[in-house]
This record gives C-alpha cells, structure tokens and sequence, in this order.
C-alpha cells in the first residue's frame, strides 16, 4: 500500500486577512481526501512558523527543511496548499521560499504572484494584451501630496475607488463620492499599503468566475454573479454575508461563454497554475472588464470557488486532489 503524502496547509500570512486564512484553511483541510493524505495547518504570522498538530497542540517549523516534531515522528511534508490571503503567500514570498527549498505546492510562481498582487501592475500588463481594465493612476507613498485633488478628479473622475495597491480583501477601499473624502481615503488606503490606487469607477455588473488547469484538463468553472445592496463588495459583503451570490449568473449563455473564454484566456497568458479566480465588471454593451485576479481565493465551504464546483457538477476533494497530484507528479 502506497504510503500517505503529508500535506501542509500554510494559513495566516501578516496583514488583516489573517483570520479570513484561518477560515479557508479550515475548508481545505475539511475537503482534501484523509484516505489519500495526512493533513497539517501549518499558521505563518509575525514571523512564527508554527505547526498546528491534530491533537491541537503547536510546534515550531524548522524553516531550513520545513519539517516539525509530531510526538516522536520528525515530519517532512511532501507538498504545501497556500492559503495565505495577503503577504507573504499572495506576493510571491512564500514561493521563493519553497523554490529554494524544492517543496513542491499549490499557487502561481513568484513572478506571477507578485504581478498579480499588484493590482495597478497587472492592469497595465493584461491591457497590453486588449483586456479592458478601468482608468487608474498610482500614488506612492510619501508622495501623496504631489498629486493633487483636483488632478486626481480630472484624471480619474468622481466617484472612483481608493485602494492598496496591494492586498485583497477590501480593506482599506474607499469609494469616493466627494472631492472632500478623497484625501481621507487616500491616509485610510495607505495604512494597508506602501501605494495607493485610484481608479474609475465603472457601473455595470459584477461577476466572478474560476478556473484551473493540469497537464491533461482546462477546467473553467461556472460564472457567479455578485449583488450587494453596499456601496460595492467590501469586507462585509465578502465575508459577513452581506451579499448575494448567484451562480450560475443571470446573464446570457453568449456572455458567459466569453467570461469563461478570457478567464481561460488570461490564465495561460500569465502562466497560472492552481486555482485562481478572476473579477469583472459588466458594463454597457456586455463590455468585461476586469477588476482583479486571485491566485489564492476564499476556500471556505460558502466562498465562491466551493459554490461553482458545486455548480459544475464535480466535487471539491477531486478538484483538490488534480492539483496536487499534478503538480507532484509533473
């Protein structure tokens, strides 16, 4: 009989989507098979690597060979599933990590995480290949003052959004109606980041569709449509329920398909691997536009990825399981 791969879930991260982590590597952990894997959490945060064991005892991760004491059992995880919303496991970090130490796991490559962490970067790298993104401009930090209100208006137009340059669950995005809380925003945004986005604000609705690729598939998965009644999908839409989430989406089988397509589309073009999942925006005229790119999605049993499996007819734990074994086996 074949021996057990270890698994370990990396969780956590430094920024405010810690807890958010915590919450999907739950997920993961409830959905990955227990007869084909040995299952450790494994909380990254402040700079302590910490293994959660199964009786819910922690012990320190030694960082030289990522391996951690289980009673009397030294153990040597055979692959890791990031689940780390924010840094280090969404800007690239963690990957140079586990590159330097040949383990194996479950996101994008450095290069990819760190462009698509980026959110004014990958904007300006996915227009020049004809995906319509909304008008921005970038703000750095400590130079927030050379720009001015009035050319940020100009430029931008109201209302507009005010975000990190960098993260991924809302914090710190304001939508701007005013000239006067403009500036406010921009201090509120830089809190979460070292630079500030500004962009345009588009009118339309609101889609997300998933998408994972091994050797031998091309999975995109169904198109869920967003409805909130708050003044966009902030924190509390995402994850205090605030939200309606319909997938499939009310919208055409015609539009779907084309969601799907520069879903697929886009994947290649960066050079994915797991699961990702793609924002957009639907505008007049059906126009897609794309909001933003995530290479380490919500992965609890109500987050969007768990619901278009759903919807598509196929079971998490097999979904799961491709990624793994492709990647193990490649």
């Amino acid at each position: 009989m074949n021996k057990k791969k270890i698994i370990a879930i990396l969780c956590g991260g430094d920024t405010s989507e810690h807890d958010v982590s915590m919450r999907s590597a739950e997920g993961i952990a409830s959905f990955l098979d227990p007869a084909r894997y040995n299952i450790y959490k494994v909380e990254i945060h402040a700079g302590h690597w910490e293994a959660i064991l199964p009786d819910g005892t922690r012990n320190i991760v030694d960082r030289n060979n990522f391996s951690f004491q289980d009673g009397e059992q030294r153990v040597h995880p055979d692959f890791c599933y990031i689940t780390i919303h924010g840094a280090p496991g969404e800007n690239g970090v963690l990957q140079g990590y586990l590159d330097l130490i040949r383990m194996p796991y479950s996101t994008c490559n450095v290069l990819v995480e760190a462009m698509t962490y980026d959110k004014f970067v990958l904007n300006n790298y996915v227009r020049a290949f004809g995906v319509s993104v909304a008008d921005s401009l970038l703000i750095k930090q400590g130079r927030d003052h050379e720009v001015s209100d009035e050319e940020i208006i100009r430029r931008i137009g109201l209302p507009c959004f005010v975000k990190p340059a960098s993260g991924g669950s809302s914090f710190g995005t304001t939508k701007v109606k005013t000239p006067e809380a403009l500036r406010p925003a921009i201090d509120l945004a830089l809190k979460e980041g070292e630079d500030v986005m500004v962009e345009a604000f588009m009118k339309g609705t609101e889609v997300t569709c998933g998408c994972y690729k091994t050797r031998t598939k091309s999975v995109v998965f169904p198109v869920t449509e967003v409805v909130t009644k708050n003044e966009f999908f902030d924190y509390d839409a995402k994850y205090n329920g605030q939200v309606q989430e319909i997938t499939p989406a009310r919208i055409s089988d015609s539009l779907t398909q084309r969601i799907q397509t520069l879903t697929g589309m886009l994947y290649d073009i960066l050079g994915c691997h797991g699961i990702i999942r793609i924002d957009y925006i639907i505008t007049e005229g059906n126009k897609i536009n794309m909001l933003e790119i995530n290479t380490t999605p919500g992965m609890t049993p109500t987050s969007f990825i768990p619901q278009q499996v759903r919807a598509a007819g196929l079971e998490i734990r097999d979904v799961l399981t491709d990624i793994i074994e492709d990647t193990l086996n490649a």
